[in-house]
């Protein structure tokens, strides 16, 4: 028989592991609790109930052989009242002859049979005659019978005197004791973890953009540690992006103002031949300045709230048959998210907007998840984008060739933003080819805590 590699036990135990801390730690400080005890309760009744259970059948067995041999010695009824005598006072044993009787044929022994194989070995080798006996019968006794010429020789003993009974204490504590350990030790453990829970709900929900007050961080001294620090980049962070915030609407309001007295010049001006060319730039400028600072901007101070994501999708759909486009809706009937609205809405008008201009047919639909999230698909009957380039189309800047660079107007940035609002969602999105014949962009968003 060939043994199995120590590498494929390996993967073996590692993915029959708990995944979670909790499970992991509790695995960690319950199996060796266990595995001591039950190291312990092999040792007590290996070395000690054992050896004293044989130890009290061998000498019960010499009582009753001292008994046997003695009234086989002399069969009368005078010799049999001394001997059931002597044995009630000094052995605790009732012995009295069933006159004309023979052993029973039946055999009863116990569940686990550890005492039945002990009596059986103490009496074998203290007897002659043939013997039989129950240990089952009597909760408190012991019936033990053994064949003479004129009948059975029954004697009834204590169980105490075949048996250490005392050994369920032991079994009871050591039971009681394990228990005690292991609730302290999952109390623990329980309180440990929560902290690390805690500190990663935190986390998860900073990395979504929701604002959530601080919490008093608690647990071993390391959590503790862990907690403060991420508590003090949080705030940095949030400070940066306040002063981005600010810095980028002061930038705005400088930028806006030379080209508004542009415009102002321009429309007081005399007609002249390069007129309209010129407001186009001005228009241009305007529009890459917005999806700069957009970009830049990510509206990422927005506060989540319940939004109807199906009016999103409508209000999506209605820009994109302002663009020219075809539009079909595919939703529930109802369909709420926890959602930046401004940001999101945003997204959907990136991705509404590249359809109808890529493409005849937009469609847009929206379903919920196995797992509790969110899934919404734009796609269109346009040229596509091909698979090796997927992921560069979602490049700041960038404006791929061929066909799908065939709206101007645009500066690189719709995917760029459209993603930067989902992965600050939690979530993501992913190009494939639609079944319209175009580009289905999948945003993809977790469930809801």
């Amino acid at each position: 028989m060939r043994l199995l590699p120590l590498a494929f036990w390996g993967r073996f135990f590692k993915r029959r592991m708990p995944s979670t801390l909790w499970g992991r730690s509790l695995l960690i400080i319950v199996l060796p609790i266990l595995v001591m005890q039950g190291a312990v309760t092999w040792a007590f009744f290996d070395a000690h109930w054992q050896r004293v259970t044989a130890r009290l059948s061998e000498g019960l067995a010499g009582d009753i052989a001292w008994a046997s041999e003695s009234y086989r010695d002399d069969p009368t009824p005078q010799n049999l009242a001394r001997i059931a005598d002597r044995a009630e006072r000094s052995m605790q044993l009732s012995v009295a002859l069933l006159e004309d009787e023979t052993l029973p044929q039946d055999e009863r022994r116990g569940p686990t049979g550890i005492v039945d194989r002990t009596l059986e070995r103490a009496l074998a080798s203290r007897l002659d005659q043939p013997f039989w006996f129950d240990t089952t019968r009597y909760p408190a006794y012991v019936d033990i019978e053994v064949q003479q010429s004129n009948g059975v020789l029954r004697v009834i003993a204590p169980r105490e005197r075949a048996v250490a009974t005392q050994a369920h204490i032991f079994v009871l504590w050591l039971t009681l004791a394990t228990v005690l350990l292991m609730s302290v030790a999952i109390l623990f453990i329980r309180n440990q973890v929560r902290a690390i829970e805690r500190l990663a709900e935190a986390a998860e929900a900073f990395g979504r953009g929701e604002i959530q007050p601080r919490f008093r961080p608690h647990g071993a001294r390391e959590v503790r540690q862990a907690a403060t620090a991420f508590m003090a980049m949080r705030d940095r962070i949030q400070r940066h992006i306040e002063q981005r915030t600010a810095l980028l609407a002061s930038v705005s309001h400088d930028l806006r103002t030379p080209l508004t007295r542009l415009r102002l010049e321009l429309a007081l001006a005399p007609p002249f031949k390069r007129a309209e060319a010129m407001k186009g730039d001005l228009d241009e400028m305007e529009h890459m300045i917005d999806e700069y600072l957009a970009f830049a901007r990510g509206e990422a101070g927005e506060a989540a709230q319940t939004v109807d994501v199906v009016a999103l999708l409508k209000a999506a759909g209605d820009d994109a048959r302002r663009a020219g486009a075809e539009v079909e809706i595919e939703t529930p009937a109802t369909m709420t998210a926890s959602l930046r609205p401004i940001a999101f809405r945003r997204a959907l008008n990136n991705l509404a907007g590249n359809a109808a201009a890529h493409g005849d047919h937009v469609r847009l639909s929206a379903r919920t998840l196995a797992s509790g999230g969110l899934e919404i698909a734009v796609e269109d009957d346009g040229p596509g984008i091909p698979e090796e380039m997927h992921e560069e189309a979602f490049m700041p800047f960038s404006r791929l060739d061929e066909s799908r660079n065939q709206n101007s107007k645009g500066v690189g940035l719709g995917l760029a933003i459209a993603r930067d609002v989902a992965r600050g969602h939690g979530g993501d999105i992913t190009l494939e080819r639609s079944d319209l014949g175009g580009l289905r962009a999948l945003i993809r968003l977790p469930g809801q805590a």
